[in-house]
């Protein structure tokens, strides 16, 4: 599987050679597994370098925040690697325990849990303490009215469908970051979904944004 993967990393390393390209490794848990991906890239790098074929030697190393213990240690985390990018389809199944695949508890999949928005907030605080970026990708980033709450934790990146990124660009344009900052302390105060949801939806109308309330009927 090592080799399997090295091929994969010398593969990427030369198609940076070409333009800008950041790895970004998916469900990653533990320090461990961190420092076993830096070695094998670094093994791949140096085979590149080797042979003689071009690669980019700068390229960024990034992981996917996807499990409760990568949550609980984005700070050491990000010591080791460039960036962080929040997968939040995958995180909000595992902190919740809830199969969104299953309709019999699906209704339970909920992106604006406390409990959920609490751990995006710390591993934004986390990213922001140690001065590296952290996005997120994920059906949350392209939801206007979790976007409002994401924009005042402070993410800067939102990864998300073609379709959805008019709409929130017309939600982030139509407020203000210290306004949304404001919304975000507020949220994270409040203690079930349906009291955020309640602040969230009386946001968006007055906000001027009415007509994307549509969304959630």
């Amino acid at each position: 599987m090592e080799e399997i993967f090295k091929t994969q990393l010398r593969a990427i390393l030369r198609v940076g050679d070409l333009g800008r390209v950041r790895l970004l490794v998916p469900m990653i848990s533990s320090l461990e597994e961190i420092h076993k991906v830096k070695e094998i890239f670094a093994e791949a790098k140096d085979e590149l370098f080797r042979d003689g074929t071009p690669f980019d030697r700068q390229m960024e190393l990034g992981i996917m925040v996807e499990v409760p213990s990568a949550v609980q240690l984005a700070s050491r985390f990000l010591r080791e690697v460039d960036f962080l990018s929040i997968g939040t389809n995958d995180l909000i199944q595992y902190l919740l325990a809830v199969d969104r695949s299953n309709r019999k508890v699906a209704g339970l999949y909920e992106p604006l849990h406390p409990a959920v928005l609490s751990a995006l907030n710390a591993t934004i605080e986390a990213g922001n303490r140690e001065g590296k970026r952290v996005g997120m990708c994920g059906e949350m980033a392209a939801d206007p009215l979790c976007a409002l709450v994401l924009l005042g934790m402070g993410l800067e990146e939102f990864s998300m469908g073609s379709l959805y990124i008019p709409v929130i660009k017309r939600a982030l344009r139509s407020t203000s970051y210290q306004a949304a900052k404001a919304i975000a302390q507020i949220v994270l105060e409040m203690d079930t979904v349906g009291e955020i949801k309640r602040y969230l939806f009386e946001q968006i109308r007055q906000l001027g944004m009415v007509e994307l309330l549509e969304m959630y009927r």
